[in-house]
């Protein structure tokens, strides 16, 4: 009964003595038809620009120009924080697997004034070791401090640098660097054991920094290619330190990041963008979260080498925030890394402003859930009592979401939620995939900060749309940003038009002066997908299929090729995988299935009747009919462990295997209307028929 008073009859007396229609925010449009050139189109613009804009400061027009100028105004602010390590400990489990566990401290910092004093030792000091500012540096590291100042090091250089994921193999690592011929990489310790594993195979590379202090200044020579000198971060700003160079500023048109895609279709490509390009959707961004500046803390632990990251990045130091360094796996009291007791990177910081990934945000609310539920009894009621309370609000219940009744629930409820992300998050930006609605909604509920959905791809340095911050719609990314008009172009071969209705649907196509130059020596693959206008402005061909609802808000609904991302932002290649695996003996048709909401793939296996048969036989399992042999679990894991065999034969990633598979008895024919007759996968009949066992083996 206690748990029915406080939450139903407090709230409700409180919203009915309390509630007015006038306190209701009502949203305006955010976006307008816009007038513009190229293929025609329906286009839509940000409704607060008549043109796009290029950049926010007056004199502005470099990355260098602008971290500069932040430096001098933010001077005795915080701006990067990294945390001490105590102790690095291996525990090992009950099955005797070690697991490494950290102990950090607090956060330890660098003001502007200090920061941009590093920065200018650092471009010094690759001057004194002989990087010339025609060459190329690449940065091969995770996320953290000396990455930032590497970058901004390079650029007062006037250095282009190349971007490149941690976690890339070592095949697209050897095209990245050979193909820019990159003459100086800047990386940690793990990242150095991987070019000591390719070094053979590396034509240019002169020069190794390692972020890391443990390593010595030495020279490796194995003659010819992998002739390198490595030198650690530290001595290269003492370096500069003592013999300063002056800087050697870039102009806006020249190329500041070659950024390697995760590479959907075979190898990376490497995506050119100038100062200009960054800094328009950087102009953009900071118009998104109102009165962002020296008083907010970001937590900064994605990928650096990634667009989205960069970008959010450069807008905090550009407006004078708290930078805080972390990792994935360090963020949260109970992230794997961190030792049991001690508190984990968001905890620490308190951050007020967070970029996330939608993995991130299902991990927060997963880990939510189970808590609840494994406490019970009257937290457990309280608790999904409070949240449908907030949810009824939210979609617009006749209650509505009086700002008391929002006070109550976080007070008795959701501070404890809030905690697990330090309980100052007031926004959070979510990009590189898409956001389920039933998670946005979580978030916004128990951490009580809205989630701004972006739309962007590399080749437009991550611009496009954005939601506005009092958007509650689910399922949406926003109206254009700032720097970019949004068209949609008619794609009749899906079916897909401007003139459809009740909504304009077609190909998203992006233009404005974020649109980047192109991919870097891959010349026919520029001229496929970037345009430009009578009027001059570059456009960018997605690929994408969107539509735009009444307000000008963009909806992505599909996408033109059979390509995927998966939850963890990763691209799969449905053609190319099941090529691949049609290599086993056991296949006689296959279809992988991938969505943006699960972080693994899954296929349906037309398994070859005879190949089964056959070893089935030989395993003496007995069979009375060929679909009961396809259900049992011995022939299903058969079947799985070919194809792992194929795939890894191959060379394929371990996100492209499927990691669950359905075997299917009956073949695909033209008859039954799952094939073309030229025996073509029809993937969205399969995907229908076959939707029960689809789901059954996600939730598996």
């Amino acid at each position: 009964m206690s748990a029915y008073i406080v939450g139903v009859l407090v709230p409700l007396v409180i919203t009915l003595l309390f509630r007015n229609s006038k306190n209701e925010k009502k949203r305006g449009v955010p976006a307008d038809v816009a007038d513009v050139g190229g293929e025609p189109g329906y286009a839509i613009r940000n409704s607060r620009f008549t043109s796009p804009v290029a950049t926010a400061w007056e004199g502005i027009s470099t990355l260098a120009e602008l971290f500069e100028q932040s430096c001098k105004q933010h001077g005795n602010k915080y701006l990067l924080g990294t945390r001490k390590l105590i102790t690095r400990e291996l525990e090992v489990s009950a099955d005797g697997r070690s697991f490494e566990k950290l102990h950090l401290g607090d956060y330890e910092w660098l003001t502007y004034g200090e920061a941009f004093v590093s920065v200018c030792n650092f471009s010094s000091g690759l001057a004194q070791l002989g990087h010339k500012r025609e060459e190329r540096a690449a940065i091969f590291a995770d996320t953290r401090e000396e990455w930032f100042i590497a970058l901004q090091g390079c650029f007062r250089r006037n250095i282009t640098v190349v971007t490149i994921y941690a976690s890339l193999g070592e095949e697209a690592l050897c095209h990245s660097l050979n193909e820019t011929e990159v003459t100086t990489v800047i990386c940690g310790n793990s990242e150095l054991k991987k070019l000591e594993g390719i070094r053979g195979q590396l034509d240019t590379v002169k020069r190794v920094i390692c972020m890391d202090d443990d390593v010595t200044s030495n020279t490796s020579s194995v003659g010819g290619a992998g002739n390198w000198i490595i030198t650690s971060f530290a001595d290269v700003e003492t370096l500069g330190r003592e013999s300063p160079v002056d800087a050697d500023l870039p102009l806006s048109a020249d190329i500041a990041v070659i950024m390697y895609t995760s590479g959907s279709t075979g190898l990376p490509k490497g995506v050119m963008m100038t100062h200009a390009n960054v800094l328009a959707t950087v102009s953009a961004v900071m118009t998104i979260v109102p009165g962002l500046g020296s008083k907010d803390i970001y937590m900064a632990y994605l990928p650096l080498a990634h667009i989205l990251e960069l970008a959010a990045e450069s807008v905090m130091a550009a407006v004078g925030c708290a930078i805080g360094y972390g990792t994935p796996m360090t963020l949260t009291d109970t992230s794997n890394k961190i030792k049991k007791g001690t508190k984990g990177d968001a905890t620490v910081l308190r951050p007020t402003v967070m970029t996330a990934v939608p993995a991130i945000l299902d991990r927060v609310r997963d880990g939510v859930c189970k808590k609840v539920e494994a406490k019970g009894g009257l937290s457990k009621t309280l608790f999904y009592l409070a949240y449908d309370r907030r949810l009824s609000a939210m979609n617009g219940s006749w209650l509505g979401a009086w700002g008391l009744e929002k006070f109550l629930w976080n007070f008795l409820v959701f501070s404890k939620v809030r905690a697990v992300l330090g309980g100052q998050i007031r926004f959070l930006l979510s990009g590189g995939a898409p956001l389920s609605g039933d998670t946005q909604r979580f978030i916004n509920i128990c951490l009580g900060a809205p989630i701004g959905q972006g739309y962007g791809l590399t080749e437009t340095c991550a611009g496009g749309t954005f939601s506005e911050f009092d958007d509650l719609s689910v399922g949406r990314v926003g109206a254009p940003l700032p720097c970019s008009f949004v068209k949609l172009i008619d794609w009749p071969e899906g079916g897909y038009l401007t003139t459809d209705k009740p909504m304009p649907r077609g190909e998203i196509v992006i233009g404005g002066p974020n649109v980047t130059v192109g991919y870097y020596k891959n010349e026919e693959k520029t001229k496929e997908v970037y345009k430009v206008d009578e009027r001059g402005m570059r456009w960018f061909y997605t690929g994408d299929i969107g539509r735009f609802h009444s307000d000008g808000c963009l909806e992505v609904i599909d996408r033109k090729k059979d390509i995927v991302k998966l939850q963890h932002g990763e691209y799969v290649s449905l053609g190319k995988v099941e090529a691949a695996l049609s290599g086993s003996p056991y296949v006689d048709n296959i279809m992988l299935h991938a969505d943006p909401y699960n972080s693994y793939a899954v296929a349906l296996v037309v398994v070859a009747q005879h190949a089964v048969e056959d070893w089935a036989s030989k395993q003496g399992i007995a069979f009375n009919d060929f679909a009961d042999l396809c259900e049992t679990e011995e022939t299903v894991k058969e079947v799985h462990a070919s194809l792992i065999k194929e795939a890894k034969k191959a060379r394929l990633e371990k996100f492209e295997i499927p990691a669950k598979v359905k075997l299917v008895s009956t073949p695909w024919t033209p008859e039954s209307g799952l094939v073309t007759a030229a025996l073509k996968l029809k993937r969205d009949v399969i995907r229908k028929a076959f939707s029960e066992d689809l789901s059954k083996l996600y939730a598996s």
